[in-house]
């Protein structure tokens, strides 16, 4: 069995991701705060990788989150 490593863009957008089921934000409330359209959240989903430290800091400072805490999560 092979083992892969989970991104950190990964790990980061599965809490983001954990964060709006927690507290019932709507795709399209996400992704009005990451700047993108709702379907690129389901892009996100299949490959984080194209999520931006921009889209991050919106995201934090949306939510008075700290880095620390959404990877606590």
């Amino acid at each position: 069995m092979s083992y892969t490593p989970t991104s950190l863009s990964r790990l980061i957008w599965c809490r983001i991701r954990f964060f709006q089921r927690l507290n019932e934000v709507s795709n399209e409330n996400l992704a009005k705060t990451l700047g993108v359209m709702p379907r690129t959240l389901y892009t996100y989903d299949k490959t984080a990788g194209n999520i931006t430290l921009n889209q991050l800091e919106s995201f934090i400072d949306e939510y008075s989150l700290s880095i620390e805490q959404l990877i606590s999560i």
